[in-house]
């Protein structure tokens, strides 16, 4: 068992494990919890009644958190001729074609997301394998896969971020950085469940969002109530 460090353990004692919070509370001892000396990711996962096993039950999409990610995103755009000047005016860090498919070939791997016209997807196509596992392949479900590239080039650049459902049922993905504080958070927070909402497969019974907890990078896990959600989002 890995030694814990001592601010670890004092940060831990101000979590009950077995308790079930609120989300105002649960959102605000997550950030109280926090001891690390930088500025901490928010991290949330969530629990959903599917079995992502069955096609038809897969979640998988996107959302434009109102308040950013809080991180710079490098966006990489396979675009040629007027795509690829849209591209670079919307802000992208680079943009290219063949060229770019073979510097990630050879290992060249600096940004944060990809996106691609359909037209180029014959040369990135060849680039599953590396950049698959790495989630950073572009997908049309996702919107990174588009002739609009000034649009998703900005969304990307505003804080947008992709989620899917892991095998195990359970969404991960982040939410802010620490110091954006309560009500941002919660403003990102409710962003990211109203969508994951609307994406609930109409072959899911039962309850749909089954369990909810946060935790900053280095801080433990805080477990919220899920039956606030309907609340939160007034369903």
């Amino acid at each position: 068992m890995p030694k814990r460090g001592k601010k670890y353990l004092e940060s831990i004692k101000k979590v009950d494990p077995e308790k079930i919070y609120s989300f105002e509370e649960g959102l605000k001892l997550a950030l109280d919890s926090r001891y690390a000396g930088f500025d901490e990711t928010v991290d949330v996962a969530l629990r959903l009644g599917v079995d992502p096993r069955h096609a038809d039950q897969m979640v998988r999409g996107s959302v434009v958190l109102p308040n950013g990610t809080g991180k710079e995103v490098r966006v990489l755009v396979f675009a040629k001729g007027e795509k690829a000047k849209e591209a670079e005016e919307a802000g992208a860090d680079y943009v290219g074609a063949e060229d770019f498919g073979e510097k990630i070939q050879g290992g060249w791997l600096e940004f944060d997301t990809a996106i691609a016209t359909p037209d180029m997807m014959a040369v990135v196509g060849k680039l599953g394998k590396v950049l698959g596992p790495r989630g950073l392949m572009p997908n049309p479900k996702s919107g990174t896969v588009t002739m609009d590239v000034a649009k998703a080039v900005s969304e990307a650049k505003a804080g947008k971020i992709d989620f899917r459902v892991e095998k195990a049922g359970i969404v991960h993905t982040i939410v802010g950085k620490s110091s954006f504080g309560s009500e941002k958070l919660m403003e990102n927070l409710k962003s990211l469940l109203d969508t994951v909402q609307k994406l609930k497969p109409s072959s899911s019974k039962g309850v749909y969002f089954k369990s909810i907890a946060l935790s900053t990078t280095m801080g433990p896990g805080v477990k919220l109530d899920p039956a606030e959600i309907k609340d939160l989002l007034k369903i």
